[in-house]
Order: C-alpha cells, then sequence, then structure tokens
C-alpha cells in the first residue's frame, strides 16, 4: 500500500487508488463533475485539479492519476484554487443563466460547486452558445445548452446499460450529446441518467416544473415493481407521492433503478379504490364499510375460506391474512396468484442464492426461462459485470436482444436435461459456476431439472478463500414471492388446491393476475388499492393501502429481509391492509391475537424470526435432490414490460412508454 501526504497527513492508500481517492480517505472534498465511483474515467471537467509532488510545476487531474509511493498532495493551495476558479469560469461561459425555471435547482452540482469554488463575478461578454434540444423519449426532458459535456449519460448507456444509445456528435465547441437519430431511449434503466447529470441538461420529464426539492418529505422505501427489492427514496408533497429516486444499496442496486420503479408511481392517484364497494344485482355499488362487513360475516363460512397474495403485498398483511384464516380453521393460503404449483419444502432451492453482487463474480452462467431485461433489470447490469470479468453466459428460452451477449441453446425445457458439450465443460470446469431459473422454468418438471444440475456440476461447493459457494438460483418477478413462502403461502397443488376446496369466501390480496373464474361460486372479497382486474371480478371491494402508504417487510428473490416507511396516507375511506383484516375478524367473531400494528410485527416475528432483521436471511446451502425429466416449450410471462403491476396500469406515464417504446406509435403534442 503506497503511502502519500495529502496537505501534510500521510495515510496509506489502496494499491491502484486513484489521488481524488487517496485524497477523500483523507477526508478531503475534491469537486467533480465527470467523474463517477461507478463508471470509467473520463477526465473530461478538469474540476479535480490539485498539485502533486514530485511533478510537473502545474496543477493535475486527479481522477486520472494514479496514487504512488511518496507523493505529496495539496489541495488548498493557492494554485488549486486558482486553477478551479479557472476552471469554473470556462464551464460557465456557455451555461445560460436560468437556475429558477431549471428543474435541477438545489439539488445541482454546478450550482453547489460554482458558490464553493467559483470565482464569484464572471469576465464573459461574448454570446453564448445555443444547443438545440434533443429528444430522448418520454422520460427525460433535454435542455442541451446546459450541458457541459462530462459524458456520465454516454458512459452510463454503453457501461451500465449496456446499449449504445447516446453519444457525441461533432468537435470542440459545436458538440452535442444525443441518443442516435434522435430516437427514445430504449433500455429500462435510461432514466438514472437523470441522476447522473451534474447540472440541468437531463432532467425528469413527467416530474418537470412539479416542485422543488426543498417542499418534498423524503421517506425510505422499497420498491415493489419486481423482486429485486431496490432501495428507494420517496419524495412527497402533501398526500401525494411525486418522484421516486434510488438509495445507494451495494448489495441490492447500487445506485440505480429501473425506469418502471422511478415513473409508475403517477399511478399511485389514479383508478384508485377510496371506498368500499359491495355488488348488488350485478352491479358495484358505494357502501359503508359496516355494511360491506356485515355483507361478508353474513355469509357464516366457517372454515370454507381462503387467501391469496398479490405480487406487491407486504409480509404483515400476509401474516395478519394468514391469523384470520387460520382462526377460522382453515390453512387455505396461498401466494403464486398465477398457478405455479413448485415445491417449497427448502427455500434454498426457491432462493437466489449467489446474492446480486455475488453473481458478478460467477464464471460460467446458465440461465433457463427467464427474460431478464424485464424480469429484474438490476440483475441485468450484474451480469453485465460478470461478462466483462470473462463469464460465460448460456441461455435457455426464447430469443431476447441481451445487452451481454451469451448463447441460446434452444426454446424447449428438454434442453436442460441434455445440454451441449460445450455448456456442460463450460460449467463442469468453472470456479465460480451458476445456474439462474426464472418464472418460465420452474413448472413442468424444470425446477427439478435445475436441482439435478445443481447435484452434477456441484454448485454448492468451498472456494479457495474458504467462503461457501451455492450457485444454484431462482429469480422471481414478484416482490411477495419469498416472503409468502416464508410465512407459508403456498399450497402443494398451487391454486388449484383452492379452486378444489371451493371455498366459500376467497380474500384477494391485491391479487390481480388470478383467473378468477375459477371461483365462480365463491364470495370474492378485494382487499387492494387500485380498480384492476381484481377488483372488476369482486363481490366485496375493501379499499387498502399502496406500497408508499404503509409501513410493511419485504423480502427480495435472494432472501434479503428490508423493512419499507410510510410516506403519505392512503385517499378517502382506504385503510391499511392490516387493520381491514383486523376488523374482519371482529365481523367473523374471531381473534387473531393482535390489535396493533407493533403487536402484529412482534406476533410475525416470533412464529418467522428471519422477519425480524434486516439482511439475508439464512435458508441453508443444502439443496434437495433433483431428477425427472424437464419438457414443454418456454414462454416468458411478462409481455409488456411497463405494464406488469396495477399500478404502472395505471399510470399514464407508463402506458406512454409501452405505446412508444415498445409498439413504436407516434405520440403527437401540442404545437408550442
Amino acid at each position: 500500500m503506497p503511502k502519500v501526504k495529502v496537505d501534510g497527513v500521510e495515510i496509506d492508500v489502496p494499491t491502484g487508488a486513484t489521488v481524488l481517492q487517496a485524497c477523500e480517505l483523507a477526508g478531503k472534498e475534491i469537486p467533480r463533475f465527470c467523474y463517477h465511483e461507478r463508471l470509467s474515467i473520463a477526465g473530461n471537467c478538469r474540476m479535480c485539479l490539485v498539485e502533486v509532488k514530485p511533478g510537473p510545476p502545474k496543477p493535475q487531474a486527479s481522477c486520472a492519476l494514479p496514487a504512488a509511493e511518496g507523493q505529496e498532495i495539496r489541495t488548498d493551495s493557492e494554485m488549486v484554487k486558482k486553477a478551479r476558479e479557472g476552471v469554473m469560469e470556462f464551464l460557465l461561459i456557455n451555461h445560460p443563466l436560468d437556475c429558477p425555471i431549471c428543474d435541477q435547482g438545489g439539488e445541482c452540482d454546478l450550482q453547489d460547486q460554482s458558490v464553493a469554488y467559483g470565482r464569484g463575478a464572471s469576465r464573459y461578454d461574448e454570446n453564448k452558445r445555443a444547443v438545440t434540444e434533443k429528444y430522448m423519449g418520454p422520460l427525460i426532458k433535454t435542455t442541451m445548452t446546459r450541458c457541459i459535456h462530462c459524458t456520465r449519460c454516454v458512459r452510463f448507456s454503453e457501461e451500465i446499460a449496456g446499449v449504445d444509445e447516446i453519444g457525441a456528435l461533432y468537435r470542440g465547441e459545436n458538440m452535442q450529446i444525443t441518443t442516435y437519430l434522435e430516437h427514445a431511449a430504449k433500455h429500462e434503466m435510461s432514466a438514472n441518467v437523470i441522476d447522473l447529470c451534474p447540472v440541468g441538461a437531463l432532467t425528469s420529464r413527467p416530474y418537470a416544473f412539479e416542485a422543488r426539492p426543498w417542499e418534498l418529505k423524503k421517506t425510505l422505501g422499497i420498491d415493489v415493481s419486481d423482486a429485486t427489492g431496490a432501495n428507494i427514496r420517496i419524495d412527497a408533497r402533501g398526500r401525494e407521492v411525486l418522484r421516486v429516486l434510488p438509495r445507494n444499496n451495494d448489495d441490492v442496486n447500487e445506485e440505480w433503478i429501473s425506469d418502471k420503479a422511478r415513473y409508475m408511481v403517477d399511478g399511485l392517484t389514479k383508478r384508485r379504490l377510496d371506498k368500499p364497494f359491495l355488488r348488488r344485482d350485478g352491479k358495484l355499488v358505494a357502501v359503508s364499510w359496516n355494511e360491506a362487513f356485515a355483507a361478508i360475516a353474513t355469509l357464516n363460512p366457517g372454515n370454507s375460506i381462503a387467501a391469496v397474495a398479490g405480487d406487491m403485498v407486504d409480509c404483515e398483511t400476509m401474516f395478519a391474512a394468514k391469523k384470520l384464516v387460520g382462526a377460522l380453521g382453515s390453512t387455505l393460503i396461498e401466494g403464486r396468484q398465477t398457478g405455479m404449483d413448485y415445491a417449497t419444502d427448502s427455500l434454498a432451492a426457491v432462493n437466489f442464492n449467489t446474492t446480486f453482487s455475488g453473481i458478478e463474480t460467477a464464471d460460467a452462467i446458465l440461465i433457463a426461462g427467464s427474460n431478464v431485461r424485464w424480469e429484474a433489470p438490476l440483475l441485468n447490469v450484474r451480469l453485465r459485470k460478470a461478462v466483462k470479468r470473462g463469464a460465460k453466459v448460456f441461455l435457455v428460452g426464447p430469443e431476447w436482444e441481451t445487452t451481454f451477449g451469451g448463447q441460446f441453446l434452444g426454446e424447449d425445457l428438454s434442453v436442460l436435461g441434455n445440454l451441449p458439450q460445450n455448456v456442460a465443460d463450460a460449467l463442469s470446469n468453472a470456479k465460480r459456476p451458476a445456474v439462474i431459473l426464472g418464472g418460465a422454468a420452474l413448472g413442468r418438471g424444470g425446477l427439478e431439472a435445475g436441482l439435478a444440475l445443481a447435484a452434477q456440476f456441484n454448485l454448492v461447493r468451498d472456494l479457495e478463500d474458504g467462503t461457501k459457494w451455492n450457485g444454484f438460483n431462482v429469480l422471481h418477478m414478484a416482490a411477495a414471492r419469498m416472503g409468502g413462502l416464508m410465512l407459508g403461502y403456498a399450497q402443494k397443488g398451487g391454486i388449484a388446491d383452492l379452486v378444489a376446496a371451493k371455498p366459500k369466501v376467497l380474500l384477494a390480496l391485491g391479487a390481480d393476475e388470478v383467473d378468477f373464474t375459477q371461483f365462480a361460486g365463491s364470495m370474492i372479497v378485494y382487499i387492494g388499492h387500485h380498480g384492476d382486474k381484481g377488483a372488476h371480478a369482486a363481490d366485496v371491494i375493501l379499499p387498502a393501502s399502496a406500497y408508499t402508504e404503509k409501513a410493511g417487510t419485504y423480502v427480495n428473490t435472494e432472501g434479503r429481509v428490508q423493512w419499507a416507511d410510510k410516506a403519505v396516507f392512503a385517499p378517502g375511506d382506504a385503510r391499511e391492509d392490516w387493520t381491514i383484516l383486523r376488523a374482519l375478524a371482529d365481523a367473523f367473531g374471531v381473534s387473531v391475537g393482535f390489535d396493533t400494528f407493533d403487536q402484529l410485527r412482534n406476533a410475525m416475528i416470533a412464529e418467522v424470526p428471519a422477519l425480524g432483521s434486516e439482511g439475508l436471511a439464512d435458508y441453508g446451502s443444502v439443496l434437495p435432490l433433483g431428477g425427472g425429466s424437464a419438457a414443454g416449450q418456454i414462454a416468458y410471462p411478462i409481455k409488456d414490460f411497463y405494464m406488469t403491476n396495477p399500478i404502472a396500469r395505471a399510470s399514464a406515464v407508463m402506458q406512454r412508454c409501452s405505446a412508444e417504446i415498445l409498439h413504436g406509435e407516434e405520440l403527437a403534442e401540442a404545437a408550442e
């Protein structure tokens, strides 16, 4: 480890660190625009200048200079101060003075650094250049005159998203950043460039002119649009969620989120269920809470009651429903609403055991039945890292446009039992082999065939560094799936067991993908937040809270327990889900053992201790033996990335993304 002096203080820095990183280790703030920890070094903006001895008697860009033994670095000398003032002056030469109408105002790096490191006055009185606006799709608003050519957006698209859509045209003062041919950015992570842009050149189109950052209440939450469990920050004003931003968590989402996670939130205020409804003479009519509960209670179902959990439900809601159903003497609870019926005796067999950060180190990966870009865009980013490190990727299923290459082996599950020789050799010779089974590969013997591969290629092994490697992974698509499986929401025959039992009452907890025609003889009680498919089929609708309107526990596909806080209140007469289930218990005349949210959570933790602490739950590393043969054509369950849940389907932004990006529709805009 080299020793360097930063402003007279000697420190040890890791081998390979840059001078900028050495200064940060010493607690010094180095201004920067183009440098970003997760992107390659560009050295464009020159804002990070420092004085380094030995070396030429001039300031040097610290982001691109390796730290070496014996360096003396000054971050506060007169030379450095003057150099930074000069750089800032050049950056502001063409920048428009439109901070009052710029959406970046209040969280703008250029504003902050011009105050801290600028001269305080401009000597430039020539004409400023202007750049025409570029169209980057329905999510990204451009004001390219503000662009300082840091190229963060270009590097993100190429290196992280893996889609070469944004680049630079022309040279010198004529240089412009644009999407080629003025097309919309067409990947699932495109809006992350808004967070990366250090100025107001790329801002959020749906959020334009909505609010200033200091007006917003910020709440820590968990994204429920897929099973990744991305850490998010929910920004709300009053009772409305205005935007969602990513939070930094290196183990889960790093600092990215998908476009759906970021922009489906405008659907939270549309098509909402805000009062109870009861079906009378074939029509749903608004009623009071008491009338709705009375109608359910008069049915007196006894133990003929079942519960189906939807894809976005928190663990507390599922536990409360389980207690209610159990108090009535029933055990009919199911969380796989689309009809899957894989075995759940071992949770390690249905978990993403390698973890998201661990999959980056795999050197041979077989993916079966998963369009990863649509089912888990953030995992796709990790797979790109693995390929950059030399991993070989093989895929089973219909071809889709990967951003990491890979070899497609066929579209039938039978490939799992008869792998080509080159694939078998790659998995056999790999130090860290991995198999990923998507939702389309779990049925028809796919899970058993995957477990057989785990035994055949020794996917669970001890590594040379003393750590344990478990390369067997199942990639779920529903945020509620792993939490539901931990709470026992799995019948042996899946939802078919519930259909066979013909329950008098079916509690649908935000379940919208169920084929409700199978329950024609049951009273369907829909406890959810949107007037989607489940509400259309319901006999009774009890309006509940969306994920931003309640505190809750979520478990992602790698078994990571995470807690979310309540950001806003539910609209109208809607209530938090657990309070509805608690009131239903009174209506049925049974006791569920809790009266407050804390009592409910404590009871849940007492029953499933793993839900009591944030972090990876321990499912063990012993996998059941697989076997048998898998067969059947693979069909990916997601047909439209932007329309996978009730909130997204209610979102005008997601509807526009679907129409324009996926289906190529041209949307007319009013002339200005």
